[in-house]
């Protein structure tokens, strides 16, 4: 519900506040007064087109502020329209795009007249509605094509054509058994080789090192012989035994460091074979990690998801031929499914055409009709409200009617008898046209759907304000040479008297103002 609007140079308005309730609200004022620019207003709100002539003449910018409250939740739109320049959006205080309000205004307010936001002219809104008319059951079709789109999926995913499939699974085989061919099954080969390559390539220089430091310790005159002159020398004095004991256990270790260095120089011989082996070996390590991953435990992960998919894609068969069978099975569901929700909306099409033409012809269109047509092919989402205003004119499309007045009336007629609307509807040039009885069925048909609903309505007529729960006048008055406009809710002897200018058509006389109070006593009397 729309519970307040706030204004600022717009138009001839040029400062205005608002405060709206539940029910049906009329909008009144002499022509000119502004109170289309009130309906203007809110279509800024929901997104309608920005044009700068709107903003008053001598100001910089317009602005428009509504506050709308559905349930516990409360939204603040707001429009900014510069002299020049592209107009702002805002949600909640903060700056949107016009898309965002276009996005609120839908679920929010529902405007039937001159304006673009007029939800139910939209083909998925005529089919919904037909389809709550109807108590369409649309569950089984919408699992049915759930089901198709997942079978679909499944079988985009296995690998594409034939050809694409082909050239993936050569690709896969020559990775998976190039990198299986390698047999790696330590992670630490190429620390372990590049030692191993090491020791080869400089084989003779580590012979020539260990004979050399060898010689050093055990030859004639060496480390070993030096140090037994030291142990002899200080025999067995007893103030040098524990620095004997310590020679001579260096001694043994250095017999053992001695031993050492003889074997390794004696094992480690010229391997020319094994040295290729070992640097073809790292260079084909190195090939796998440059292709593969960064590590070699990378390569083997690589491996282990190219056997994955190799064996998903040349089980293809196997599995394409159990998706397509399944995927036939999906087809059949969908178009049964499809077939039971078409009729069900071509059963209701026409009960539902009549029960608006039923509304309709008791708003001043006597002889108009109302046609739902439902597309042939099932389940017949191609849905269509047609309306035939006159008598020999063919039915159109609700879109393609021209006059205002005819479509504001289709509008609420078609309200009347279907549910799910927005919780505000404004209706603007609902009464063009007509008179009498016609405005006194206009006049009940937007107060019956203020009971569901909160409605605006612009309104000329004296019969239809009459039946609202409230008036709002709209008036105009020159200061300072400037033209204002100003709104304000009238009760009481004020409504009687603007009730009848409305009769009279000017200042008010003793007769209007007395039909004017019988109008407003007969809707007490009536509710």
């Amino acid at each position: 519900m729309l519970t307040e609007l706030h204004i600022e140079n717009l138009g001839v308005i040029e400062h205005l506040d608002l405060v709206l309730g539940a029910g049906f609200t009329v909008l009144t004022g002499e022509t000119g007064a502004g109170k289309t620019m009130l309906v203007e207003a809110i279509d800024l709100l929901l997104g309608g087109r920005a044009d700068s002539m709107l903003v008053r003449p001598g100001t910089d910018e317009a602005r428009v502020e509504g506050r709308f409250v559905v349930g516990d939740e409360e939204v603040v739109l707001a429009r900014v329209i510069p002299g020049d320049g592209r107009s702002r959006a805002y949600v909640n205080g903060r700056l949107a795009t016009v898309a965002n309000l276009l996005e609120h205004g839908q679920r929010l307010v529902d405007l039937h007249g001159q304006h673009a936001h007029q939800s139910l002219l939209t083909v998925a809104a005529q089919r919904s509605a037909l389809d709550r008319f109807a108590g369409t059951d649309l569950q089984s079709l919408r699992d049915a094509r759930a089901r198709l789109t997942e079978i679909d999926a499944s079988l985009a995913a296995l690998g594409g054509d034939v050809r694409a499939r082909a050239r993936e699974i050569d690709l896969l085989r020559f990775q998976r058994d190039e990198i299986e061919a390698a047999s790696v099954s330590d992670l630490d080969e190429e620390r372990q080789l590049e030692e191993e390559e090491d020791l080869l390539s400089s084989s003779q220089a580590h012979r020539e090192a260990a004979y050399r430091a060898l010689a050093t310790i055990d030859d004639e005159g060496g480390a070993l012989d030096a140090m037994g002159t030291s142990v002899s020398a200080l025999g067995s004095r007893s103030p040098f035994a524990p620095s004997a004991e310590r020679l001579r256990n260096a001694i043994a270790e250095l017999r053992d460091i001695a031993g050492d260095l003889r074997h390794l120089a004696e094992t480690i011989d010229d391997d020319p074979e094994r040295l290729a082996a070992v640097r073809t070996r790292r260079q084909l390590l190195r090939e796998l990690r440059r292709k593969y991953g960064e590590s070699l435990s990378d390569v083997i992960a690589y491996r282990d998801e190219v056997s994955e998919r190799l064996e998903e894609l040349e089980g293809y068969e196997v599995r394409a031929a159990r998706l397509e069978d399944e995927r036939k099975h999906a087809v059949e569901t969908e178009r049964r499914a499809a077939a039971v929700v078409g009729a069900s909306r071509r059963a209701a099409s026409g009960p539902l055409g009549d029960a608006i033409a039923a509304r309709v012809q008791a708003l001043a269109m006597a002889r108009a009709r109302v046609e739902v047509a439902v597309g042939a092919d099932d389940p017949g989402d191609d849905v269509t409200f047609l309306l035939g205003a006159n008598p020999g004119e063919p039915a159109l499309a609700l879109s393609k009617v021209a006059s205002g007045g005819e479509l504001a009336r289709t509008m609420l007629a078609l309200r009347l008898v279907l549910t799910g609307a927005p919780d505000t509807l404004v209706f603007d040039e609902v009464d063009a046209g007509i008179g009498g009885s016609a405005a006194v069925a206009v006049g009940q048909a937007l107060a019956d759907l203020g009971a569901r609903h909160q409605v605006l309505a612009v309104t000329h007529l004296a019969q239809v304000a009459a039946l609202a729960d409230r008036q709002v006048v709209v008036a105009k008055e020159v200061r300072d040479g400037r033209t204002v406009a100003s709104a304000s809710v009238v009760s009481g002897a004020q409504r009687v008297d603007e009730i009848a200018r409305m009769l009279s058509g000017g200042a008010a006389s003793s007769a209007a103002k007395r039909h004017a109070k019988e109008l407003l006593d007969s809707r007490k009397v009536g509710s």
